[in-house]
């Protein structure tokens, strides 16, 4: 089974294998539920979804849903970190209650970065977010008191032999890294916690995967009853519910048939029940957790090849960079151009390779139609490398310097 590693700088992942080793599903199956689809999911940037057609279902019928994501804060904001950063956006203005996390634990605990500098580091990460329109709200993990309270909860469902499978730690993995992922799970959950339990999305990298499905598994080991359509009746069979919850339920169902740990409910569907039993389970101090939805894109490549990361500073552009060093990181990647400009004018250039390309089609080119004709003079031969990179760095550099301009302007709304 292929391992996905959500520390790795470098990600090779096969695709493909994944959805079918982890049951990740194409994001295409749900798209005809959303009264909008993003271009982010038009042009093949996400790929895959857990459970987003309740989300999706959420949007379109105007019912509340959370969305979360979280930063890693050990080096500067950058490129590579737009994706999910938009996708939070456009989610928000979808109608969800917007989170962000600084995972500054996860930070100091893998990466070793100083506590001064996760705070330097995350400030910038909110900048960017408010720059791009973000609404919600925001805050460290080292600093939620709340949040650790609710990692301490999680714990308790989650043993070494599950981190062990899932994140192949070891003998030698500190307890401060585990502590990280613990800390991230009650995160996902988060949101349900200090508003109130509904569906919820977090889009990441598909090297967060490892994260979601921990996560799923607690949220459903945290419940009191699990609600289980039988066709002919609904099933509520308690988990770990005190008696008095189960005699609740029960009694909010008048001809319903109560047994050693279970109530068998007819002529009830299966959506009112779940919800009448979350009620129920949250009254005698339950979470009533629902699952989180992820949805999950691919990486933007790096200018040299690769990740864009920032432990490569020459494969990304980072937005608080000089123009001049912008200009010269773009002037100098990685294309999909032919030996010879004699080879690219007779066989045009391979756009789906070129980091630049995909720059222009992930960030810099927002109208599909100027895309598809940057993409048929790559092909065509009628566009040069040369002068492509000429007009991308063009473009990059007046995007991040709008950026700066809005960073400096929102600075006032974050609160450390």
């Amino acid at each position: 089974m292929e391992e996905i590693n959500p520390w790795a700088s470098q990600q090779s992942l096969d695709i493909g294998r994944l959805f079918s080793e982890f049951g990740i599903e194409p994001i295409a199956n749900v798209l005809d539920i959303l009264p909008d689809v993003p271009s982010f999911m038009k042009r093949g940037i996400v790929i895959g979804h857990r459970d987003y057609s309740q989300i999706a279902g959420c949007i379109r019928d105007h019912r509340p849903f959370h969305v979360l994501t979280g930063f890693m804060p050990s080096g500067h904001p950058h490129l590579g970190h737009l994706m999910v950063m938009k996708e939070v956006v456009w989610h928000v203005r979808q109608g969800g209650t917007g989170y962000i996390t600084i995972a500054d634990r996860e930070a100091h605990a893998v990466r070793d970065t100083s506590w001064e500098k996760c705070r330097e580091y995350g400030k910038e990460y909110l900048a960017c977010l408010y720059a791009l329109g973000f609404e919600g709200k925001t805050y460290f993990q080292s600093r939620n008191d709340r949040l650790k309270d609710l990692a301490f909860e999680c714990a308790t469902r989650v043993n070494y032999s599950e981190l062990q499978a899932i994140y192949g730690f070891s003998s030698e993995t500190s307890l401060g890294h585990m502590m990280s992922v613990i800390t991230q799970v009650a995160d996902i959950l988060y949101p349900q916690v200090d508003s109130f339990p509904a569906p919820t999305v977090v889009p990441v990298g598909i090297d967060q995967d490892p994260h979601i499905r921990l996560t799923r598994g607690v949220a459903h080991k945290l419940r009191m009853f699990t609600v289980e359509d039988r066709e002919d009746y609904i099933s509520v069979r308690s988990k770990n519910a005190p008696p008095a919850a189960l005699d609740a339920v029960h009694a909010r169902y008048p001809g319903s048939k109560k047994y050693e740990g279970h109530v068998d409910i007819q002529g009830s569907a299966c959506s009112d029940v779940s919800a009448t039993v979350r009620e129920i389970e949250r009254s005698f101090g339950g979470f009533g957790f629902f699952a989180p939805s992820s949805t999950y894109h691919v990486f933007i490549p790096g200018l040299q090849g690769g990740k864009m990361s920032s432990s490569i500073p020459e494969s990304t552009i980072i937005f608080t960079e000089p123009d001049e060093v912008i200009r010269k990181k773009v002037m100098a990647a990685l294309t999909g151009g032919r030996t010879t400009l004699a080879e690219q004018r007779e066989q045009g250039g391979e756009a789906e390779k070129c980091p630049l390309f995909l720059l222009n089609l992930f960030h810099m080119v927002e109208d599909d139609r100027e895309l598809e004709e940057l993409h048929m003079k790559c092909r065509s031969g009628q566009l040069m490398c040369g002068q492509c990179k000429k007009e991308t760095a063009d473009r990059v550099l007046s995007f991040v310097r709008e950026m700066r301009e809005k960073m400096a302007a929102v600075e006032h709304l974050i609160e450390v």
